[in-house]
């Protein structure tokens, strides 16, 4: 402020002889100082009936990710609202954005997930990945990160990943071998049970049985405790905990949901601590190459593992499963792109069955098409930040400390200002050198320290199982010209079946 005194004070003289301007620089100045000194107060938003009201009446809280563009639309690139007790300040804008993301601090936070830590306190069990925070959190993250965000050691899951992979396009010719039109259904449902094997695989170097023509009923029962978990997991959130105890179904169903899934994670890891044990008490060499062994050897104390392991589990299974879904509706919805991407693994692979990192890491437009899936459908349609120990500045706002900010991607990347033809499917515009946008658009594995540690291993799966999958088969809608949209269920999933034919190439 004393600056820009300053500076009025030294053109006075000439201002003084032109009134109007004098007036309107003066006016302005002063619009930019107030604006600068805005507070939490001042950002507009919906009153709490009316949110909830749209959460609850019009739609539910799968219309999470639609409120995102609705908001932005009606209040501008921030806003607040409140869900139940929480208050959250969204930020819909990519500069914007990235100024809450430069200012995270040493160990920036994410949304409380105050239902996650409640559970663990109350059973006494570790923080994970996912729930530590501050000096916990950073120990855990380094030691994590060093085999799953290093490209080399990422690769060497390549063999255990193919294998699955492998069985997966069993699956796949299972199901059309039982279709009269070589359809699948519910290929959501398919994927899913793909990437649960995958990061088992990863995790325990042991298969839990996802893509057998049975699956195991532990393997089914823990399925449907993750399912329950996400649902109730927005329920108990929303409500203040002494509702707990008087509407007790949501918690206890949320509860007896995170006691199978953490016990079913303690049972394979056990088992392959004992396989371990036994084989040192007769001299064997031991070697492996997943992570609860590497864990084990970091000297973790077994409480941890347990914790890490169980939220790990959690970790990459959406995102693959949405991902694979997506790519190949839109695959399925735009086939000239399909062929294109088609002949350019063939021209790679040279004859070549089975695919390895090198070989995915010359196709671009592979990934171009899964940049622009992740675009249009972002696992995580909002991600959030609390305001760590500091107040910060967003735009023309000073944010307070501890406060709650959703990073509103679903409507950054659908931003017509930002991606021409947004809601288009367009792998093209990753290609481009002359079309450039915004790094913080999009977003879907989040930012810096708090981005998805699980990111690299991810999306190897998913390069692998589309270039195996395009390798074999053609794939098209079962109903030419079918739509579907995405729905939130805490993360952005198909509103309904998603049913594709998959015709041998």
């Amino acid at each position: 402020m004393a600056q820009s005194l300053k500076l009025a004070g030294r053109s006075a003289p000439i201002l003084r002889m032109f009134p109007e301007l004098w007036a309107e620089c003066v006016f302005n100045k002063s619009e930019k100082i107030i604006k600068r000194h805005k507070s939490l107060a001042d950002i507009p938003g919906p009153s709490a009936v009316s949110f909830a009201a749209d959460l609850f009446v019009k739609g539910g809280l799968s219309r999470l990710h639609e409120l995102q563009l609705e908001g932005k639309a009606k209040y501008g690139p921030v806003w607040k609202a409140s869900f139940g007790p929480i208050l959250t300040v969204h930020v819909a804008d990519p500069a914007l954005i990235e100024q809450v993301l430069r200012q995270e601090g040493k160990h920036p936070i994410r949304s409380d997930l105050s239902s996650w830590k409640d559970y663990r306190q109350c059973r006494g069990h570790s923080y994970g990945l996912l729930t530590a925070e501050g000096e916990e959190w950073q120990h855990l993250r380094s030691t994590l990160g060093k085999h799953m965000l290093k490209p080399k050691e990422v690769e060497s899951y390549s063999g255990v990943l193919n294998d699955v992979v492998g069985d997966l396009i069993k699956k796949i010719n299972y199901h059309r071998d039982q279709s009269p039109n070589c359809t699948v259904k519910d290929i959501s449902n398919l994927f899913y049970m793909f990437g649960l094997e995958g990061i088992s695989s990863v995790l325990f170097d042991s298969r839990i049985g996802c893509l057998e023509n049975t699956v195991p009923k532990e393997t089914e029962k823990f399925i449907q405790s993750i399912n329950t978990m996400f649902v109730m997991t927005l329920l108990t959130m929303a409500m203040p905990k002494f509702l707990h105890r008087i509407f007790r179904k949501p918690w206890q169903k949320f509860c007896e949901s995170w006691d199978y899934m953490f016990a079913f994670a303690k049972g394979h890891i056990d088992q392959r601590m004992a396989e371990v044990a036994k084989k040192l008490e007769q001299g064997e060499k031991v070697e492996g190459k997943y992570l609860t062994y590497y864990l084990a050897q970091e000297k973790i104390p077994m409480k941890c593992v347990y914790g890490n392991v169980t939220e790990l589990l959690l970790a990459g299974v959406d995102t693959i499963s949405s991902t694979l879904s997506w790519s190949l509706y839109e695959l399925a919805r735009h086939p000239d792109i399909q062929t294109a991407l088609y002949m350019e693994i063939k021209e790679v692979l040279q004859g070549e069955l089975i695919p390895s990192a090198s070989h995915v890491g010359k196709m671009p437009l592979m990934k171009a098409v899964v940049k622009e899936v992740l675009r249009l459908y972002p696992v995580i349609p909002g991600n959030a930040r609390v305001v760590a120990d500091r107040d910060i500045q967003v735009g023309e706002y000073t944010i307070p400390k501890k406060t709650l900010i959703t990073l509103c991607h679903y409507a950054t990347s659908r931003d017509e200002k930002v991606f021409k033809d947004p809601d288009a499917f367009r792998p093209e515009r990753w290609l481009k050198k002359n079309e450039s946008h915004h790094p913080y658009a999009s977003l879907p594995f989040g930012f810096g320290k708090r981005s998805c540690i699980g990111r690299r291993i991810a999306e190897l799966e998913v390069y692998l199982a589309l270039t195996r999958i395009l390798t074999h088969f053609e794939v098209k809608l079962e109903h030419p010209g079918s739509l579907v949209k995405p729905m939130t269920r805490t993360l952005l999933v198909p509103e309904k079946e998603i049913n594709l034919q998959f015709l041998e190439r």
